[in-house]
């Protein structure tokens, strides 16, 4: 598994929107409502949640446990700006998962929907992340099973190997799916102190409205842009991969199905 660069995490002002517009419900809402529902089944009087992105899992968790002190976090103030105004209710700060400011014990229940994957040091992150639970709390993440199991982002990659034959971009499958092996997440887990009470493989179905609504989200929504713009003009791009899209998906309405693998681990009482 190659670690990402610095561009693999950032992000530009106009990118949440386009993220959250485009790839919210295609790709994120369906587990985030699972690992809401899973949260309500644990202990979680304080929530702190760790690239929290847009939001998505956030609202799910306001929603799911509305008596829970929520903190939500994200490394980019972009997100964390575009969140609050989404979601209001929590408290928003930007925060390093790799360093986390909050006092030992702090949190019941600490959340992490498709972050870890981006963590340059995850035990060293999981062990911040033992710290700030509370005795016998709960850390639980998900993170991506490999590229060929999730339909939609394995037909992007596809596509822009084709339209970008000489260097295509491989951000997808080298980050995002980059950490898809169950016994790594269980070791590392392990290695920071925490038991591994659950580790599922999940598979659900995403949808979305339009091959444009996709090709304009991963062009334009996520770091994936930032290695197209290195090889190719977006603006030739988008519409060149909204067309490879609807031969491989259609055109009209796209379901896909895609599987994660999800994580409860808890600190030893």
């Amino acid at each position: 598994m190659t670690e990402g660069t610095a561009a693999d995490t950032s992000w530009l002002e106009s990118m949440p929107e386009v993220y959250d517009r485009c790839l919210g419900l295609a790709t994120f809402a369906p587990f985030a409502a699972d690992i809401s529902l899973r949260a309500l089944e644990l202990p979680h009087a304080r929530v702190l949640e760790l690239a929290a992105g847009t939001g998505i899992v956030t609202a799910g968790l306001v929603e799911a446990l509305p008596d829970a002190e929520i903190v939500a976090t994200d490394l980019n103030q972009a997100m964390v700006t575009y969140a609050s105004s989404r979601t209001p209710g929590p408290t928003w700060e930007v925060a390093d998962a790799q360093e986390l400011r909050y006092a030992d014990g702090s949190f019941d229940l600490v959340v992490c929907q498709f972050g870890v994957m981006f963590l340059p040091d995850r035990v060293g992150a999981y062990r911040g992340v033992r710290r700030v639970l509370a005795p016998g709390g709960s850390f639980l993440f998900n993170a991506w099973d490999t590229l060929e199991t999730h339909e939609v982002e394995a037909a992007v990659i596809d596509a822009l190997a084709e339209l970008i034959p000489d260097d295509p971009p491989d951000f997808l499958r080298r980050v995002p799916h980059g950490y898809a092996d169950p016994n790594r997440i269980r070791a590392d887990v392990q290695a920071a102190g925490l038991h591994v009470a659950e580790l599922e493989r999940v598979e659900l179905v995403g949808r979305a409205p339009s091959a444009k609504v996709l090709a304009e989200g991963y062009c334009l929504g996520t770091p994936l842009r930032f290695e197209i713009q290195e090889r190719a003009e977006l603006g030739d791009i988008v519409p060149k991969l909204t067309k490879a899209l609807a031969r491989r998906l259609g055109d009209g309405l796209i379901e896909g199905s895609m599987a994660a693998y999800v994580v409860r681990a808890t600190k030893p009482e």
